[in-house]
């Protein structure tokens, strides 16, 4: 089933007709904050998925990191009848309203990748278990360097820390480095606000005043272009194996990573899994439709994808996912 409205760059929602199909299947209003990023992209495409498995209608609105425009959009989706909501919110504090609004038309809403504040009514959040998923994707960074018996400089690069996402995947990147005192000194905090510019700034900034980091770790893939770029520039970015490689590791999946893991240079990486995660959002609003019980939270355990695993655990990376079929349509234009 294709969506009523497909405007995934535009920050105003047009409707095609009343949220309703032809057969009377439930609508699901689908709500992002942005589309930034490749993880947010590919996070819409696995909606649409699931709702498409399950003979879903959906309608989209994206707001450009707009909090107020969302929430416009979002009382739009009620106003035209929409069964069920998923929204994918800028953070924990602008989705208040908007869960109000869901639970005052008696609309079953569900949180997208975020964890909303307290006491903000009743909904079904899910999310990754970020500080797990950090905590043992670094803590096979430190045992790669427990073999080398090399002790440890270390860099993180932070996210915003408006953001419980990134907050928690710095919980768990120190929490990880903790039981490893003798081995892993972390001697560069950098933060980035999911900003590239930032990010590059603040690496090479770190490698300056830290020549000897070799132990990176990035709260998100989105960032590693900074990272390469700044460790190119200081001749530090090496594949396994050579005497000067940095330990690397990040956070999420995206394709990036996947080429970088393929390619020999990224030790590491904490995998979101989207598609589990974009199944579960679906089928928590289908439940509640069939008036079920439904957990407040729902928690992707996510997996840990490195260079020993990679060919048996690529197939639930979704960054592999989107790196073959970007390949393959590469292959068919130059047909």
């Amino acid at each position: 089933m294709k969506p009523l409205s497909t405007l995934p760059f535009l920050s105003v929602l047009l409707w095609a007709g009343c949220a309703t199909t032809a057969d009377d299947s439930p609508i699901i209003g689908i709500s992002f904050e942005t589309l930034q990023t490749e993880y947010w992209v590919s996070s819409l495409d696995a909606l649409r998925a699931a709702c498409d498995d399950r003979g879903f209608g959906y309608v989209e609105a994206v707001a450009n990191g707009d909090a107020n425009r969302q929430f416009e959009q979002v009382n739009n989706f009620i106003a035209r009848g929409v069964d069920g909501i998923v929204i994918a919110p800028k953070d924990g504090n602008t989705v208040i309203p908007i869960i109000k609004a869901a639970n005052r038309a008696g609309v079953p809403i569900v949180i997208y990748n975020r964890l909303p504040a307290s006491n903000s009514g009743k909904y079904v959040t899910v999310v990754a278990d970020n500080f797990e998923i950090t905590r043992q994707t670094v803590r096979h960074l430190c045992e790669l360097a427990r073999a080398t018996g090399t002790p440890r400089r270390a860099m993180i690069l932070i996210g915003d820390l408006g953001d419980v996402n990134a907050v928690r995947r710095r919980e768990g990147f120190n929490a990880a480095i903790a039981d490893y005192p003798e081995l892993i000194e972390l001697v560069a905090e950098v933060p980035t606000e999911w900003n590239q510019e930032k990010a590059l700034a603040g690496v090479t900034n770190a490698l300056q005043a830290h020549p000897d980091i070799n132990f990176i770790f990035s709260s998100s893939d989105f960032l590693f272009p900074s990272v390469v770029s700044a460790l190119r520039n200081k001749d530090r970015y090496h594949p396994v194996g050579h005497p000067r490689h940095i330990l690397l590791a990040g956070f999420d999946g995206d394709a990036t990573a996947y080429q970088m893991l393929v390619d020999g240079y990224l030790d590491a990486d904490g995998v979101q899994d989207v598609f589990y995660e974009c199944e579960q959002a679906v089928d928590a609003i289908a439940r509640r439709l069939a008036g079920e019980s439904v957990p407040e939270l729902l928690i992707d355990p996510g997996l840990v994808i490195h260079q020993e695993n990679l060919s048996e655990k690529a197939g639930r990376m979704w960054g592999a996912v989107v790196a073959g079929a970007e390949q393959q349509a590469q292959g068919k234009t130059g047909e």
